[in-house]
């Protein structure tokens, strides 16, 4: 199996963009990271695109508009984790032989308001057992139960995100934040206030990857998609699908443990991370199913101060979802762009000292969880 390396990098900046539809910010996005690969329309076999929202063949409409079509082109759904299916999908590809420069880009327009789902049935959505503010409160309250989580945590969570977005000019949100604010936004569902929430929007995110030359560039270690297991009332699949069972091992878990064999590393290998923070809690959780402290440990790892930026392990330097928003298709990719630049050493006022080994998580709707492991 060859090794993949990621030559290129592009971003449309996350927000709202009345003016632009989703195929133009898809074509700045694929446009930035040709350009920077030193690819030229015609110099990738195949390309895979990652979105939930955009409708029919919606990469084909972006490399259309590129002339850059007449190679395969796949549309990829897997909710917020679209774009690290995409990845796994070409990674393989070229490991295997099959391409030598592959194209992955992912977009999204989201609509305003609570983010709706045809994947679950309308008794669910009209109980808040969707995703939605009452099913992540929910899961909330279960982490404080659990791991010692308080509402002071989920404040400092976006205190520390909000402070990392400050420095991200692609970011939707760059104000610095106090735990007063936070705790004095609307409260929407006990115990999550509103800007413990992140907010879904417009952007985009593309990648080229390539076979791996000898040049030390960044490469793509591990890139795994794994699905739910049924059985937890409040998993990160469907909520009330099941039993309480506290003994199911998560998906993001699951994602995690062939990542860590995939790429040879651990947690404690990794320098820099990025991972889902749907919501302040979800970050927290995130902590505990990547293996980044054990079961219960969230609160204490967020106290010893160990994933701000000068912290052990910083996590989110982009300032996550809770800075940037989250267009669903462009959400992975998204990191592995920042993720790219942590290890290239561009990552300018936000840039992790000596990052060598990075990851990327999101969890997507269904569910689906990638974590893709980035090296140098």
């Amino acid at each position: 199996m060859r090794a993949v390396e990621i030559a290129g990098i592009g971003l449309h900046p996350f927000g709202r963009f009345d003016g632009k539809t989703v195929t133009e910010m898809g074509v700045a996005a694929v446009r930035q990271a040709l350009a920077d690969a030193d690819v030229d329309r015609r110099g990738f076999q195949a390309a895979f695109c990652g979105t939930a929202y955009s409708g029919v063949a919606a990469g084909h409409r972006v490399l259309d508009a590129l002339g850059a079509t007449g190679g395969p082109i796949v549309d990829v759904e897997a909710g917020c984790a679209s774009g690290g299916a995409a990845v796994m999908m070409a990674a393989a590809a070229i490991a295997s032989g099959q391409y030598d420069t592959v194209l992955v880009f992912g977009m999204e327009k989201m609509p305003k308001g609570i983010i709706r789902s045809s994947f679950f049935a309308p008794w669910q959505e009209e109980a808040g057992l969707s995703p939605a503010p009452a099913y992540f409160a929910l899961r909330a309250q279960r982490l404080m139960r659990e791991s010692g989580v308080t509402k002071d945590h989920l404040a400092d969570v976006v205190v520390k995100n909000r402070g990392n977005g400050v420095h991200n000019p692609d970011a939707m949100f760059r104000k610095e934040a106090t735990a007063e604010d936070v705790l004095a936004s609307r409260l929407v569902c006990e115990p999550l206030h509103l800007w413990m929430l992140c907010s879904p929007n417009e952007g985009a995110a593309a990648l080229v990857l390539r076979a791996a030359s000898t040049s030390g560039g960044v490469r793509v270690a591990a890139a795994a998609l794994r699905s739910h297991l049924p059985g937890n009332v409040l998993s990160e699949a469907t909520p009330m699908s099941g039993l309480v069972d506290d003994d199911v091992t998560p998906a993001t878990t699951l994602a995690a443990d062939a990542a860590y064999a995939q790429a040879g590393v651990g947690p404690d290998d990794l320098d820099v991370v990025e991972l889902q923070d749907t919501d302040a809690a979800r970050e927290l959780l995130s902590y505990e199913e990547l293996g980044l402290c054990p079961i219960g440990g969230a609160a204490k790892l967020l106290d010893e101060g160990a994933t701000r930026m000068d912290g052990r392990l910083p996590v989110n330097p982009s300032g996550g979802l809770l800075s940037k928003g989250e267009p669903l298709g462009a959400s992975a990719l998204g990191q592995l762009v920042e993720l790219t630049r942590q290890l290239r050493g561009d990552a300018g006022p936000r840039q992790v000292a000596g990052a060598k080994a990075a990851l990327g998580h999101t969890v997507g709707r269904g569910a689906n969880a990638s974590v893709v492991i980035l090296t140098r």
